[in-house]
C-alpha cells in the first residue's frame, strides 16, 4: 500500500473508532436490554469464556494502571455467576502479574464456568477463603459479588458479610456495578457494597446514574468491550431512549460558529420575568447566568423598585420596571410600546416572583412563546393544576424543578427520589411538557420518553441561586436556538451540562465551599475555553 493512501484509511478507521466510542458512552441500557443485547452477542458464536477473558484482561490491566505496586495484596470477592467468573479471571491475571491474591468464595454453588476458574484459581496456589472473618489485610478489594440483574433484597450471610467489608479501610473496585444494587433504580436491595472504583461493563447501567446509587458507586468509568453497534441499534433502536450527556453532544448544540453577518436580534431575544422586593438576588443571578449564555438580547421584567439594581449589575439588558404590589412582587405586566410577549424568541419565569405573581404566570402560560417555569413559576403552576393547565399550551414548555417542587407539582406520580427516569418521564408525557428533574444526576425527559441524564455534578452547587443561574442560561440558549433545527430536549440538556460543568471547573479553584452561585456565573464562559 502507498504511503499517502495508508494514511487516508488509517485516519479514516481512526474517525470510525471515535464515531463508535461517542456513540456507546451515551448509550445507557437497563438490565433486560443488556441481556438482550448479550444474547444476540452470543447467539453469533460469541464463546462465554471468550468474552469473559476479554472483559477479565481489560479489568485487571485498569487495575494494574491504577494501583501500581505490584507487591500488593488484593482481595478477590467471588460471587455464584459469571460475575464471579470475571472476578476469578482477574485473581489470575493479577496473580501472574506479580500481585499476592487470595479470593473469598462464600457460595458453594457456582455457574460451571465459574466453578472451572476457581479450580484453576486454587491449582495456582491462590488461597480461598469461605468467611470474610478469614480474609488477611488487603490493599484493595475488587467485588465481584453480583453483576447486573439482581432484584432480591440480600439476606445473611452474604449481607453481613458486605456490611464488614464495608466498615474496612481499603479501596473497593466493583466489577459492573456494586453488589447489591439494582441495575435499573439504583435502589439498595437489604445492603450494598461502598465501592471507591465502579467499572461498568459494555454499555452503561440506568442505576449507575440515578440519585440514590451515587453513595455506592465512587468514580465510575466504562470497561468497553467492543460490543458491535449494530447489536446494540437492533435492541434499542437508532436512538436509545435512554443518553448520557456528552462534552461532544453538548457542544454540538451551541449556537457557534455565529455567522459572520448577524445582529442582536438574530442571536435571541431572551425576556426575564423574575425578582420581587422580597427575592431582589433571585433576579439578578437568573439574569447573570442568561448574560453567560451569549443571548444576542436580554430584556427583563422585574418590580419597579428593583430597576436600579437590575441596571447596575446588567448596563446592556433592557430592564423593564412594572408596577408592584404592597409585597413587592409584579403586579402587572408593562412592556415597551409596541411590544407584546410574541416580541421574544422565548420567555423564562418564576425565580425570586413570590405566589403574589400568580397572575403574570398565568399571563406567560396563555402565551404562544418558548416558555421556562422554575421556581416560584413552578409553585403557582402547582396551584393552577399542572396537568390540565400545560396540556393546554400549544408551544414548547421547560419545568425545571427539584424534588420538592416535583412531588407539589405531580403528587399523585410515584416519588421521584425512588425512580428518577421513570417519575420524569411520566411526567413529561402528562404534560406534554419537557421537564428537567434537579439533582445530583439531573434527568430531562421530552414528552415521548426520551431521556437525557447528565452524568457529572457536584455537591458545590448545592446552594441558594444555583437554579436560577441555570434558568438564565437555559433560557439564554433557548432563545439563540429558536431558529436553528435542534429538538428542544437537545437544548436543555446542553444547558444542564453546561451549568455542571461550570461548577465542576469552579471547585477546582476553589473548593466545593466556594462556589456561591454569583461565583458559578462567572465561570460559565470558562467551560468554553
Amino acid at each position: 500500500m502507498v504511503p499517502g493512501l495508508f494514511c487516508k484509511v488509517w485516519t479514516v478507521n481512526v474517525k470510525l473508532m471515535q464515531n463508535r466510542q461517542e456513540q456507546i458512552s451515551q448509550v445507557v441500557v437497563t438490565a433486560r436490554q443488556m441481556r438482550d443485547i448479550e444474547g444476540r452477542i452470543f447467539s453469533a458464536a460469541m464463546p462465554v469464556a471468550a468474552l469473559m477473558e476479554k472483559v477479565a484482561g481489560l479489568i485487571a490491566r485498569r487495575i494494574q494502571q491504577m494501583f501500581s505496586q505490584v507487591n500488593s495484596r488484593v482481595g478477590i470477592l467471588v460471587g455464584p455467576g459469571h460475575n464471579g467468573g470475571d472476578a476469578l479471571v482477574v485473581a489470575r491475571e493479577l496473580h501472574f502479574r506479580g500481585y499476592e491474591v487470595c479470593i473469598y468464595s462464600p457460595f458453594s454453588k457456582l455457574k460451571e464456568l465459574t466453578s472451572q476458574h476457581l479450580q484453576y484459581a486454587e491449582s495456582l496456589g491462590i488461597t480461598c477463603y469461605q468467611a470474610v472473618e478469614q480474609l488477611p489485610d488487603c490493599d484493595l478489594l475488587v467485588d465481584g459479588l453480583f453483576g447486573f440483574g439482581l432484584e432480591r433484597n440480600l439476606t445473611d450471610p452474604i449481607a453481613t458479610a458486605i456490611n464488614q467489608l464495608n466498615e474496612w479501610p481499603q479501596p473497593i473496585v466493583s466489577i459492573d456495578l456494586p453488589s447489591g444494587l439494582h441495575t435499573d433504580t439504583g435502589e439498595v436491595l437489604g445492603t450494598a457494597i461502598r465501592a471507591t472504583h465502579t467499572f461498568c461493563l459494555g454499555l452503561w447501567k440506568l442505576g449507575i446514574l440515578q440519585d440514590q446509587a451515587l453513595d455506592y458507586i465512587g468514580k465510575a468509568e466504562l470497561i468497553d468491550f467492543d460490543i458491535p453497534v449494530a447489536d446494540v441499534q437492533a435492541v434499542l433502536g437508532d436512538a436509545p431512549r435512554i443518553r448520557r450527556i456528552t462534552q461532544a453532544t453538548a457542544l454540538a448544540t451551541l449556537p457557534l460558529p455565529r455567522p459572520p453577518v448577524t445582529h442582536k436580534y438574530k442571536e435571541g431575544h431572551l425576556l426575564l420575568i423574575c425578582g420581587s422586593r422580597r427575592y431582589a438576588g433571585g433576579a439578578i443571578l437568573t439574569a447573570l447566568g442568561a448574560r453567560g449564555s451569549g443571548v444576542g438580547m436580554l430584556s427583563i421584567v422585574v418590580p419597579e423598585s428593583l430597576k436600579p439594581l437590575l441596571v447596575s449589575h446588567l448596563p446592556e439588558a433592557l430592564v423593564i420596571g412594572c408596577p408592584e404590589t404592597d409585597s413587592g412582587a409584579i403586579a402587572q405586566l408593562k412592556l415597551p410600546e409596541r411590544t407584546d410577549l410574541s416580541s421574544f424568541d422565548a420567555i423564562a419565569c418564576g425565580p425570586g416572583l413570590t405566589l403574589d405573581a400568580t397572575p403574570i404566570v398565568q399571563q406567560v402560560i396563555d402565551s404562544d412563546r418558548p416558555l421556562i417555569l422554575d421556581a416560584d413559576g413552578l409553585n403557582i403552576l402547582a396551584q393552577m393544576d399542572t396537568i390540565p393547565t400545560l396540556q393546554k399550551r400549544q408551544s414548547a414548555t421547560i419545568l425545571t424543578p427539584h424534588t420538592g417542587e416535583f412531588k407539589r407539582l405531580f403528587p399523585d406520580l410515584a416519588d421521584a427520589n425512588q425512580d428518577r427516569i421513570k417519575a420524569v418521564q411520566t411526567a413529561a408525557f402528562q404534560t406534554g411538557a419537557i421537564v428537567l428533574l434537579k439533582g445530583a444526576r439531573t434527568a430531562i425527559s421530552n414528552p415521548q420518553g426520551a431521556v437525557w441524564i447528565n452524568p457529572e455534578s457536584t455537591p458545590a452547587l448545592a446552594r441558594g441561586g444555583s437554579g436560577d443561574v441555570l434558568t438564565g442560561l437555559l433560557g439564554g440558549l433557548l432563545a439563540s436556538s429558536i431558529n436553528r433545527s435542534i429538538p428542544v430536549e437537545d437544548i436543555v440538556a446542553t444547558a444542564a451540562w453546561w451549568h455542571s460543568q461550570a461548577g465542576i471547573l469552579a471547585v477546582k479553584e476553589r473548593t466545593e465551599l466556594g462556589v456561591d452561585a454569583f461565583t458559578l456565573t462567572q465561570y460559565l464562559l470558562k467551560v468554553l475555553i
